[in-house]
């Protein structure tokens, strides 16, 4: 039983995390996922609990509480205002995780129909409109939501809802129908206000057995394919955004400031970052907690060393110990800095690769993406002690089965201690997305059609190769990846027999496909 984290003063918003691991990661779910801390809702709590509004968070992922134990929960604490927080740390989580906020909100309504509902997050600020139509949700905060809830918290939920902005709320209407509107945007916070409006994490608020932030855990590889390394695990930003305008990542989509339709995810993009001091007091919190493994959950962690330098060099100083990984495009790391990173306990090194092709590449990354010699970057992380995941996305839109052959052949060659390997989505609020509808693509009828790992996952089709053939191919490519025997004996080489025989049962985990026939 899960340590309840109820404040004794009066409950204004609680925030909810849903779980929608299940159909999300299917027989993944239950051992090789990790199951990552509410990045989001630690942020709006510690915001809004430094303007003195009592909050609370409720993490139905973590503690696996089912739909009635969760409404209990949520009935239980009484809430002025019972926000779900759909945000996650991979691209497609903001969709994918209303799988299971959806349903927990639906069934909160039917019970406690006056129980105040809103929505936020990265699916919210792309669908405002669609989301704010469910008949289980009552409010919406527009982009990430800060000041709006801040504003939307001093009111009474009730009057003088228009001059709230960056929130969309319902009003009856002559016809007994509660009409959606959506008010005017309010601003994300600014660079010289993150430490002070958003100034940290909340993290005594979540649920533990014995030890904080122990019924979360890393990512089966951060730990080292070794089950009894990934917990206690945290999970934090240092930035916030991107400076890219990727066809296929609605990353920047939270910093929606335009409700107009066609905006996507390109129109927001840009960075804003917390002060060195800031993250490092943080993640030395964790480690204080009892927390080795961390995941820096930047989308570009390696791009700005005005940033980062600092703060390794401060986490260096402060000795913390900490097993971390980060993420870089192969085209931003700069190897000066490789040995900074391991010595700040960096151990691995997620790189964005996308496509082998460098055609394909250039045409969904608008032409950002600087030609690099991907195997020099890759010996050059590796040969300082660094681990490497390696990204990679089958199914763009100028995808054949041959380009799509070069990626896995790539893969096969680099055969990085890691590799990930996702179907091209359309996610909602990526440029991607609205190319879709433009061209009459078909896009998944479900929120778990948007989930990579999912049974109903429905990727896009190419100009040339059929969505079943998308999937088919990647599946397919995971599968040679991770029995090919040169991958297995450096598993073996690098983290143990033990290690390499999880790796192996971790393969044998086969998902069933909607779309192929299963």
């Amino acid at each position: 039983m899960a340590a309840s984290r109820m404040p004794s003063k009066r409950l204004d918003v609680l925030f909810v995390n849903a779980d929608s691991s299940l159909q999300a990661y299917q027989g993944l779910a239950k051992t090789y996922s990790a199951i990552e801390p509410p990045t989001w809702a630690l942020l709006l709590a510690q915001s809004c609990r430094a303007k003195d509004f009592g909050v609370a968070i409720l993490d139905c992922d973590a503690e696996k509480l089912s739909l009635s134990e969760a409404v209990s929960r949520i009935q239980s604490a009484n809430p002025r205002l019972v926000v779900f927080v759909v945000y996650g740390q991979n691209p497609n989580s903001g969709t994918t995780g209303m799988i299971g906020a959806s349903a927990l909100a639906k069934e909160l309504k039917q019970q406690y129909p006056e129980c105040p509902i809103c929505f936020v997050g990265s699916h919210t600020s792309a669908l405002p409109l669609d989301v704010l139509g469910l008949p289980f949700v009552d409010f919406v905060l527009l982009n990430e939501g800060v000041y709006a809830l801040h504003n939307l918290l001093r009111t009474d939920l009730r009057s003088g809802l228009k001059a709230v902005k960056g929130i969309g709320y319902k009003v009856d209407d002559s016809k007994d129908n509660r009409r959606p509107v959506l008010n005017e945007p309010q601003s994300v916070v600014p660079q010289d206000r993150m430490d002070i409006d958003m100034p940290g994490y909340a993290w005594d608020l979540l649920p533990y057995r014995s030890r904080p932030l122990d019924l979360y855990r890393a990512h089966f590889w951060h730990a080292e394919f070794d089950h009894e390394k990934r917990t206690p695990f945290a999970a934090i930003y240092t930035s916030l955004g991107c400076t890219f305008a990727c066809d296929f990542c609605m990353i920047n989509i939270v910093n929606r400031v335009d409700n107009g339709n066609g905006i996507d995810a390109s129109h927001s993009r840009g960075m804003r970052f917390w002060s060195s001091k800031l993250i490092a007091g943080e993640i030395e919190t964790l480690a204080k907690m009892g927390v080795e493994t961390i995941r820096i959950s930047d989308e570009m962690f390696f791009l700005n060393r005005k940033y980062y330098e600092p703060l390794l060099g401060d986490i260096i100083e402060r000795d913390l110990r900490l097993r971390m990984w980060a993420y870089a495009r192969v085209d931003t790391v700069r190897h000066e800095y490789i040995d900074l990173f391991r010595r700040a306990g960096i151990n691995w090194l997620a790189l964005g690769i996308e496509a082998g092709n460098q055609t394909v590449r250039q045409e969904v990354s608008k032409g950002s993406f600087q030609e690099v010699n991907i195997r020099a970057v890759c010996d050059k992380v590796r040969a300082a002690g660094m681990n490497v995941i390696s990204n990679y996305i089958f199914g763009f839109p100028d995808d054949t089965p041959e380009t799509m052959g070069e990626t896995l052949d790539l893969a096969l060659e680099l055969n990085t201690e890691m590799a990930n390997m996702y179907p091209c989505q359309a996610l909602p609020g990526s440029p991607m997305y609205h190319m879709a509808k433009q061209q009459g693509w078909r896009l998944p009828d479900s929120y778990s059609g948007y989930a990579f790992l999912s049974y109903d996952s429905q990727p896009l089709p190419t100009k040339h190769v059929t969505a079943a053939e998308v999937l088919k191919f990647r599946d397919e490519a995971w599968q040679k990846y991770f029995s090919n025997p040169a991958y297995l004996n450096l598993v073996e080489t690098k983290f143990g027999e033990k290690e390499r025989a999880n790796v192996e049962a971790m393969a044998k985990v086969r998902l069933r496909r909607k779309l192929l026939g299963d």
